[in-house]
C-alpha cells in the first residue's frame, strides 16, 4: 500500500477511531531526532524535569523527593533511587500515578529469567510504536514495504491483524521455528518485491541458518533485530545469507525504546525517550568508554514512571573524541550493549526454541517468579523455578501443555524443579536457557 496514503489518511483516520496518537509522534520524533546537539540537550532536560515533576507530586513511591536541587534537574534525579524488577513488582500501585481504569498492561518477556509489569496509557504506546518504525525507517524501511515480522503473538488479534494487513506483514512465529513455517515464510518474501525483515536477533539467525541449509535464495532490502543480543556471528550470517544489512536496536518490554544503529556501526541513544545512566556496582556513573549498569529514565512514561530503572544490562557509551565526524544525526552514541551468547533448544527433529519460545509463554505467569532452561540432550529440557504466590502444581501442567501445543513433538520431555536460587550472570541477569549440548 502507497506509503504516503497510509500517513495522510489511513493511519490518521485510525488513530481517531482508537483514540491513539502514531502519527502524531511519528511525525514528531523525525523533527526532534535532527535537531543540534544544544536544542536536543534543552529538550532532554525539560522532559526529564516534566517527569520529575510528575511523579513526586503523584506518585505515592516518591513523595518524599520533592525537593529541586539548585535548578538542576541532574542533580535532581541523583537523589531518586535506582529500581529494579522487583521493585516494579512490589511497588507497583505506589508507582502509578493516576487512577484511571483504561491503563494497558505491559509484561516483561522475562528474559532475564525475571519478569515485569508496569501500565501505560494509550498514548504513551504510541509513542513506543512510533519510535519503532522511526527506526525501522532509519534501516531503509517505508510504510507499506512487505515485511517478514518474527514474533511470539501468534493471535494477532482485531487491530494487529488489521496493521499486519497494512504494513503488507507477515507474521512467523518464533515459538519453536518450525521448518514448515519457515518455508512457508521464506517463499512468501520470495514473492515480495523489495520485502524487509525484522524481529529477534536469535530468530533472525535461524531463519538464516534455515535458508542456508534448504538453499533458498532469499534477497531482502534491509534489516532490523530487536528483543535479544546481535551477536557478530548471528549478524555475519543474516547479511551473508540475505544479502543484506542488519541495524540493530536496543529496548525493553517495559517500553524502553532506547537506541538505535542508522548509518554508524554505534547505536544512537533516543534522548528524546529517555535519559541513560551507565554506572558502576556502587551506583556512580563511570567514564564513557568503560563498561557499567544500564539504568533508564522514560521521558515519555506519566501513568506508572519508569525513574533510574536498572534493566539488568551491561553497557558502553562511546566517548565524545571517538565519535565519527560525519554522521547524520546529532544524538549522543552508545558504542557496545554487552550481552551473552543466547543459547537455542534444539530438538531431534530439527526445531528451534529461543529464549522468547519460553518468555512468551512464563510473562503469563504470575506465579513463577523466576526460571531457567536447562538442556542436555535432544530429546528433553529441564525446566528450574521459583514459586511465586498462589503457586500450585496444576501451573506446571500448564506450562508444559503450552510449550507442547507450541511445539508439537509429544516425545520431547518437559521436566521440571523447584529451586530457591537461579545463580545470575556478571551483569545481574540470570541466565534463561543453559544448553550442554556438544557444540
Amino acid at each position: 500500500m502507497n506509503s504516503i496514503f497510509l500517513e495522510k489518511g489511513i493511519f490518521p483516520i485510525g488513530d481517531l477511531i482508537l483514540g491513539t496518537s502514531f502519527i502524531k509522534h511519528l511525525l514528531r520524533l523525525r523533527k526532534e531526532v535532527n535537531l543540534t546537539h544544544d536544542e536536543i540537550n534543552i529538550l532532554q532536560k525539560n522532559r526529564l524535569f516534566d517527569i520529575l515533576k510528575l511523579a513526586t507530586l503523584n506518585s505515592k513511591y516518591y513523595k518524599n523527593l520533592l525537593k529541586y536541587e539548585n535548578n538542576d534537574c541532574i542533580k535532581w534525579l541523583k537523589n531518586f533511587p535506582i529500581i529494579d524488577k522487583e521493585i516494579l513488582q512490589n511497588e507497583r500501585d505506589n508507582l502509578i500515578t493516576t487512577k484511571s481504569k483504561n491503563l494497558i498492561k505491559l509484561s516483561s518477556s522475562g528474559s532475564s529469567g525475571l519478569r515485569s509489569v508496569v501500565y501505560s496509557n494509550k498514548d504513551e504506546i504510541s509513542v513506543h510504536r512510533a519510535t519503532q518504525i522511526l527506526w525501522w525507517e532509519w534501516a531503509g524501511y517505508h510504510l507499506g514495504q512487505p515485511i517478514l515480522q518474527t514474533g511470539i503473538t501468534p493471535n494477532r488479534g482485531i487491530i494487529k491483524g488489521l496493521k499486519d494487513i497494512l504494513l503488507s506483514t507477515y507474521y512467523l512465529q518464533a515459538f519453536t521455528h518450525d521448518p514448515s513455517d519457515l518455508d512457508r515464510a521464506l517463499k512468501w518474501a520470495q514473492k515480495k518485491s523489495n520485502p524487509f525483515l525484522g524481529g529477534y536477533a536469535s530468530s533472525l539467525y535461524v531463519l538464516a541458518n534455515y535458508a542456508k541449509e534448504q538453499n533458498i535464495q532469499v534477497q531482502f532490502a534491509s534489516a532490523v533485530s530487536w528483543g535479544d543480543k546481535l551477536f557478530n556471528h548471528y549478524k555475519a550470517e543474516i547479511e551473508t545469507v540475505f544479502k543484506t544489512k542488519v541495524f540493530e536496536t536496543y529496548g525493553s518490554a517495559e517500553g524502553l525504546m532506547i537506541a538505535a544503529q542508522k548509518d554508524l556501526p554505534y547505536m544512537y541513544i533516543m534522548t528524546p525517550n529517555v535519559y541513560l545512566e551507565i554506572l558502576d556496582d556502587n551506583g556512580n556513573e563511570v567514564k564513557d568508554g568503560e563498561m557499567g549498569h544500564v539504568v533508564v529514565t522514560s521521558l515519555v512514561a506519566k501513568a506508572m514512571p519508569l525513574i533510574r530503572y536498572k534493566i539488568g544490562d551491561l553497557a558502553i557509551k562511546l566517548p565524545k573524541e571517538k565519535y565519527p565526524q560525519k554522521r547524520e544525526l546529532s544524538l549522543p552514541l552508545l558504542q557496545k550493549v554487552i550481552g551473552r551468547d543466547t543459547d537455542l533448544v534444539k530438538t531431534a527433529s530439527g526445531k528451534y526454541m529461543v529464549v522468547h519460545s519460553f518468555t512468551g509463554i512464563f510473562e503469563h505467569i504470575p506465579e513463577i517468579k523466576q526460571f531457567c532452561v536447562i538442556q542436555e540432550n535432544l530429546n528433553s529440557i529441564k525446566i528450574q523455578y521459583i514459586p511465586n504466590k498462589n503457586f500450585n502444581s496444576d501451573i506446571l501442567y500448564l506450562i508444559e501443555k503450552k510449550i507442547q501445543q507450541n511445539l508439537q513433538e509429544s516425545t520431547f520431555k518437559i521436566q521440571f524443579e523447584e529451586v530457591s536460587f537461579i545463580p545470575p550472570t556478571p551483569s545481574g541477569k540470570p541466565q534463561i536457557i543453559i544448553s550442554k549440548l556438544n557444540k
